[in-house]
């Protein structure tokens, strides 16, 4: 229990630390969610590793009510860690969160539905997820890496990189800009018309058509 109040106290110290609004301890631990999500969080793990599942359970889901945040009783969490605003921040059963990571508002840490056992990412110490970001699937996100506001990550992730787009592409590692910088992040939508395009094309041509050749009763 005392390492429980041990992390407690290093993600007070995270909130203090991260967030320039916060004018005081006091205001962090009355009036926090993320923090308050946290506190819970821990209390229900200490339960659940020690085989009183149905009680973190519950306890999880009360935190789950109050805060809008949603943290498996299962999920491993380091200490120092920073869940900002938080609202909709959901974390799986089988993640596992390094030590001084940051959580925006909005963030998954959640699995694809195809997986067994493992099914939930590793976030490894120092990392940053944006707002809206959804990091899915056993795979590893490297030390002190930063994933961009709305990306959605399914591989893993070297340390040092930062990685925006859907789906997530690095586009900085190490502090150094990667070729895919200075390209257009990946479109399926686009790419699949254009595809449907050129499709077209080739049939009409193969018809002895000319994609622009149209009757008046196809104008």
């Amino acid at each position: 229990m005392k390492r429980k109040i041990n992390k407690i106290k290093a993600d007070l110290e995270a909130a203090r630390t991260h967030d320039p609004a916060a004018t005081g301890a006091w205001e962090i631990v009355l009036t926090y969610n993320g923090f308050h999500a946290l506190v819970l969080y821990r209390i229900a793990h200490y339960l659940h590793v020690r085989g009183f599942k149905l009680i973190a359970r519950m306890i999880s889901s009360i935190g789950r009510f109050f805060t809008g945040i949603e943290i498996h009783p299962g999920a491993k969490i380091g200490y120092g860690v920073f869940i900002d605003h938080g609202t909709g921040v959901v974390i799986g059963e089988t993640a596992e969160i390094g030590n001084n990571v940051t959580i925006y508002q909005g963030a998954t840490l959640g699995g694809t539905g195809k997986d067994k056992g493992k099914r939930h990412p590793t976030v490894e110490s120092g990392v940053m997820i944006s707002a809206g970001a959804k990091v899915l699937g056993p795979i590893t996100i490297g030390r002190n890496a930063k994933i961009g506001a709305g990306s959605v990550v399914l591989k893993d992730v070297p340390a040092n990189a930062t990685v925006v787009g859907v789906p997530g592409v690095v586009v900085r590692l190490n502090g150094e800009r990667t070729d895919d910088l200075d390209q257009a992040l990946p479109d399926p939508v686009e790419d699949k018309l254009n595809a449907l395009e050129r499709r077209i094309r080739r049939l009409e041509t193969a018809a002895g058509k000319s994609p622009c050749d149209c009757s008046e009763d196809e104008q």
